[in-house]
């Protein structure tokens, strides 16, 4: 499988990246909107990428970070969203706001991206949060009391970043972080957390 590619920029439009590599061999890597933005005005660049293969043949998709491509990942597990939905949900928003909406059950923020429809939004938040709470559920404690997360609001953020798969521990310690340097709102919260991680 290919997991990163690197190398000289050949061509860039938001959809799609030609990649180069040392070896001379160009990639052609179907881009989230984060990693054309993360690509735009440089000569050279690198990307985190997913392998599909399927009977209509073979793609390559792009992200800018390890937490995008791991959202992605979680995304695709849902029934009805494949690769294409997966990017396409991923360039209407960033990781940190699509975790939000995810914990907090936003729907209708989610059908907001163009081309995912309420029934598909409604089935991303139902499955990834249940595998989330079964991860939950299963997550060792780490050495952070209980009383580290308190309120809903702090639970959807745990909630959130462990849907981006961080450990339940990790992840009530960044949110305490992040907390602690000011962040109130769930997505400054989320957002703040993720940059520490």
């Amino acid at each position: 499988m290919i997991g990163f590619v690197k190398g000289k920029i050949r061509s860039l439009t938001p959809e799609c990246a030609l990649i180069e590599t040392a070896g001379g061999i160009g990639f052609e890597v179907v881009c989230s909107y984060s990693a054309f933005s993360a690509l735009s005005g440089k000569k050279e660049g690198e990307l985190y990428t997913y392998l599909q293969v399927s009977e209509n043949g073979t793609a390559l998709y792009g992200f800018s970070s390890t937490e995008e491509k791991n959202m992605f990942l979680k995304l695709i597990t849902v029934s009805g969203v494949g690769p294409k939905m997966g990017i396409t949900v991923l360039s209407g928003m960033n990781v940190g706001e699509l975790a939000a909406a995810i914990a907090t059950s936003d729907v209708k923020r989610l059908s907001q991206i163009k081309g995912l429809g309420k029934k598909t939004a409604e089935r991303i938040i139902l499955e990834l949060r249940e595998k989330v709470s079964f991860n939950a559920g299963s997550a060792p404690s780490g050495g952070v009391p209980v009383a580290a997360v308190s309120g809903a609001g702090d639970e959807d953020a745990v909630v959130a970043l462990m849907t981006l798969g961080f450990q339940r521990s990790e992840s009530e310690k960044a949110i305490a972080r992040a907390k602690a340097e000011g962040a109130s709102s769930l997505e400054d919260i989320i957002m703040t957390a993720l940059r520490g991680m």
